[in-house]
């Protein structure tokens, strides 16, 4: 122990640099406007592409949450039985082209659905995306409304198996203690549901300007921005929903879009991951002066500040656990992605 230091000091230093943390991460995620729902009795001009390999267990959801004959589901090469499912569920299915070297699937499958679309708006979902009634026409008219050539949708996340529900919310925390939407709104665009306006995306250059990036959202950003095209994020979570699977290698893949959007996107990031790891050898300390009041403040400190991100606190004591879960994975994913490992995703190099 260290003599003269009174643990209290260190815990509540501790305290007040994870509350500013994760105080500023989750007024960051709330400053995103939310989408309002609208009903309206006719299906706007778009159509929905949907990349999918492997994904027969769920792109019939996918496709049954939105409006019939809206959907194309692009197979790319699934092994299973993606294609067949979302027929069956009132897809049009395509086949993405053979993959050109350097480029990467979602991309090229996305361009694929794309080119065979003549809607004035395309809106590029995940596979194991779902929508709620009124969707479409609901991000349609806030896209019209405010004269966007492109929205990007945070849809809400849902979380089946214990890594899953434990590791999500702490790491949608982490990725808003680095992400700005005032520094680079760029940083926000979120590939898993997009919409566009077809003559500035096809101006841009569409999918085909982005086949040879894993972080295809942030460089159409990118593109947006240096066009002076008018784009924005939005929260979805009352409409849309999206499965959030496989933490670890989700990461690994997120790790080379924070390299591309700046080393200080990064640093902060792991700067709070480290300083939410100082909890646990704060705690031990303040446990072993006999402190009991404050150290049992301090035990749910990590809940409490959570609670918003994990939406009921059952799930928020799950954080504790997280922290330190997470903590090998974040290190070895950016030191990966500054070392150039590739990563696998789905039986294929990207």
């Amino acid at each position: 122990m260290l003599s003269g230091i009174d643990p209290k000091w260190v815990a509540l230093a501790v305290a007040i640099v994870m509350a500013v943390f994760f105080g500023i991460s989750r007024r960051r995620y709330l400053s995103m406007p939310s989408l309002p729902s609208v009903k309206s009795e006719s299906v706007p001009d778009c159509m929905v592409v949907i990349p999918a390999r492997n994904e027969g267990a769920f792109i019939g959801r996918a496709v049954r949450s939105l409006p019939s004959d809206t959907v194309i589901v692009v197979d790319d090469h699934s092994g299973d039985n993606t294609a067949d499912v979302a027929r069956e569920a009132g897809a049009g299915v395509l086949r993405a082209p053979d993959l050109p070297r350097g480029a990467v699937g979602k991309s090229n499958a996305c361009m694929a659905g794309a080119r065979v679309l003549t809607s004035k708006w395309v809106l590029f979902g995940d596979a194991d995306t779902w929508f709620e009634p009124g969707f479409l026409e609901s991000v349609v008219s806030f896209a019209e409304a405010n004269q966007l050539a492109m929205l990007s949708l945070y849809l809400r996340q849902e979380y089946e198996t214990f890594s899953e529900q434990a590791l999500g919310p702490y790491l949608a925390a982490l990725h808003f203690c680095g992400v700005s939407p005032k520094r680079d709104p760029t940083a926000l665009f979120n590939g898993q549901c997009v919409l566009v306006r077809r003559e500035p995306y096809e101006f841009l250059g569409g999918h085909a300007a982005l086949l040879n990036t894993t972080s295809d959202d942030v460089k159409l950003a990118g593109l947006a921005e240096r066009h002076r095209l008018k784009f924005a994020t939005a929260r979805a979570d009352r409409l849309g929903h999206a499965r959030f699977r496989e933490p670890a290698a989700s990461f690994r893949r997120s790790a080379y879009r924070i390299l591309l959007l700046g080393s200080w996107v990064g640093i902060m990031i792991i700067t709070a991951a480290l300083v939410a790891a100082l909890w646990l050898p704060a705690l031990g300390w303040m446990i072993a002066y006999r402190e009991w009041v404050p150290t049992i403040v301090f035990a749910l400190l990590p809940s409490m500040l959570m609670l918003g991100w994990y939406q009921n606190i059952g799930r928020a004591t799950l954080a504790p656990w997280a922290i330190y879960a997470a903590l090998p994975i974040l290190l070895s994913s950016i030191t990966g992605a500054v070392a150039g490992r590739q990563v696998t995703w789905k039986r294929r190099v990207v």
